[in-house]
C-alpha cells in the first residue's frame, strides 16, 4: 500500500509515501521573506489551514515558514506557541524585528482567505507579512489588503499550481513554493507495480519518514542566497494546466 501527498500518522502503515517536504516548502518562503525584509521590522499575519483540528500540513508549512525567518518555534506540531515579537534572522546574515499580529484559520479557500485577512487587519493594521497556507487562500487576503488599502505587503504562499504561478507573475503573490503531484503520482503507480511484482519496495528520503518529491521556491523577485526559479519557470512545470 501506497500513501501520496500527505504521510499517515504513524507512517509505516503503508510501504512508503511519496509527498511534498511541506516543512522545507514553508521554510523557503520564510527565508526569502527574511532576506526580503532587510531588515525592516516584520508584523506578520499567519494564514493557517484550522483553528479546530491539528494536521500535519497545517503545521509543517507554517512552523517551516517561522523557522525559515529565524523565529523559534518551540513545538513544531503546534501552530501559535512561538514568541509573539522578538527578532527574525536572515539566511545570509542581518536581521531586524518582527510582532505576530494574528494566527487565523482559512480552510484553504479564498473567503476564508479574505475573512481571515480583516479579522487580522482589525488586530494590527499594520501588517506588513502576510503568510498563506495555500494560494487560494493568498487570493482573498489580497483582496481585504487591497480594500483596507495596504501598501505593498509582502504575501507568500505554497503550492505552485498553475494558478498560482500566474499569481506571482502578476503580483498578487510575491513567492510561493511549488511542489509536483504528478511526479507524486507518477512514483506512485510505478511503486504499485514494482512491490506488486516482488520487487522490493521504494526508500524514504534520509532523515524523512517519506519519500520527498521535491520544492521549487518561485518568484520573479530572487533574494541573495535563496535557491529560486522564476515564474516562467514555475509555468512550465506547474499542475493544474487548463
Amino acid at each position: 500500500m501506497i500513501a501520496l501527498d500527505t504521510p499517515p500518522d504513524p507512517a509505516n502503515t503503508v510501504d512508503i509515501t511519496f509527498a511534498t517536504d511541506n516543512f522545507k516548502a514553508g521554510e523557503l518562503i520564510g527565508q526569502w521573506t527574511a532576506t526580503t525584509l532587510a531588515g525592516k521590522p516584520a508584523v506578520i499575519a499567519l494564514l493557517d489551514l484550522f483553528n479546530d483540528k491539528i494536521v500535519s500540513v497545517d503545521y509543517n508549512r507554517d512552523q517551516g515558514f517561522l523557522t525559515g525567518m529565524g523565529i523559534d518555534t518551540k513545538d513544531k506540531k503546534r501552530n501559535g506557541d512561538e514568541e509573539k515579537s522578538g527578532k527574525y534572522s536572515a539566511a545570509g546574515g542581518g536581521g531586524g524585528t518582527y510582532t505576530i499580529a494574528c494566527n487565523e484559520p482559512t480552510n484553504g479557500a479564498e473567503d476564508g482567505g479574505r475573512t481571515a485577512m480583516e479579522r487580522c487587519l482589525t488586530k494590527n493594521p499594520g501588517i506588513n507579512v502576510v503568510y498563506t497556507i495555500n494560494e487560494p487562500a493568498a487570493v482573498g487576503a489580497q483582496q481585504a489588503l487591497k480594500a483596507a488599502g495596504v501598501q505593498s505587503p509582502i504575501v507568500v504562499s505554497i503550492d505552485g499550481g498553475c494558478d498560482g504561478v500566474k499569481q506571482v507573475k502578476d503580483g498578487l503573490i510575491n513567492a510561493t513554493s511549488q511542489q509536483y503531484p504528478l511526479k507524486m503520482a507518477q512514483l506512485g503507480v510505478k511503486a504499485v507495480k514494482q512491490i506488486a511484482t516482488g520487487g522490493s519496495k521504494p526508500q524514504v528520503t534520509s532523515g524523512l519518514d517519506f519519500y520527498d518529491t521535491g520544492v521549487a521556491l518561485v518568484t520573479d523577485k530572487p533574494a541573495p542566497g535563496v535557491d529560486s526559479i522564476d515564474a516562467a519557470k514555475g509555468t512550465d512545470l506547474c499542475w493544474g494546466k487548463k
